[in-house]
């Protein structure tokens, strides 16, 4: 049977799409390699179950997940206190997460700070085990032919392992505008597709691909098929 290797970035919560997604690419978790390029969390609905699935995936079936800037700031926002990474977290999707984990409809803007310290206790309490889990997840994942990341690559660094971990998570411009100074092609998230060519599928840029659909804005959820030949299909679920 053939192997393939199947892609997906920036879940953000978006768990149905992403089940779907699964199932258009006829996912075979014995046979496939499945590769998650971080942000499982903020923005969309459910990213309490997107990170439990994911987290079973991963234990289970051997899938990749790396990490991405939003499974770091959820990291931060739970182990430190932090003002400004709190506010970054309530106004970058962090609300939707805090829904789901509290299990509420709604945050009064009036009580985000009260519901901010609910949700802290809550996971610390009673889903350590989440944070453990994406703080376990590494930055990048190498095969000869792709290398897989959230954000990308710096071409500044000869050694791309030797730039700070930071870019991996989020670096934008300098890595999508200029040519890589590796060999294989770099299969990215972070930056959304239709920012890049006005359209949201996947984005394919010659030595890099974009597979961010920009689901948790209401676009897609995209799925990259890699083929043992190196030959490539595209998938989508809607948002």
């Amino acid at each position: 049977m053939m192997q393939r290797t199947l892609v997906i970035s920036d879940i953000h919560g978006c768990y149905e799409p992403f089940n779907q997604l699964l199932d258009l690419m006829n996912y075979q978790p014995k046979v496939d390699q499945l590769i998650l390029l971080g942000d499982y969390v903020d923005r969309g609905p459910h990213s309490k179950e997107v990170v439990e699935q994911i987290r079973k995936m991963v234990q289970e079936d051997g899938v990749i997940a790396l990490r991405g800037n939003h499974d770091q700031r959820f990291i931060d926002i739970v182990r430190t206190d932090d003002h400004l990474i709190s506010s970054k977290f309530i106004d970058h999707g962090g609300k939707q997460t805090m829904m789901s984990y509290l299990n509420i409809d709604t945050i009064e803007y009036a009580m985000i700070h009260e519901e901010l310290e609910a949700f802290k206790q809550l996971v610390r309490n009673e889903y350590a085990a989440h944070i453990a889990f994406l703080n376990s997840l590494p930055y990048y994942h190498e095969t000869a032919a792709h290398i897989f990341v959230h954000a990308g690559l710096d071409p500044k660094y000869v050694d791309w392992r030797e730039q700070p971990t930071r870019e991996f998570m989020y670096i934008k411009e300098p890595f999508y505008k200029n040519k890589t100074v590796v060999n294989q092609v770099v299969v990215f998230g972070h930056t959304k597709t239709v920012d890049l060519q006005g359209t949201p599928d996947i984005w394919f840029g010659g030595d890099k691909i974009g597979v961010d659909g920009g689901c948790a804005f209401g676009m897609q959820l995209n799925g990259l098929e890699i083929t043992d030949t190196d030959t490539y299909r595209t998938f989508k679920a809607l948002a």
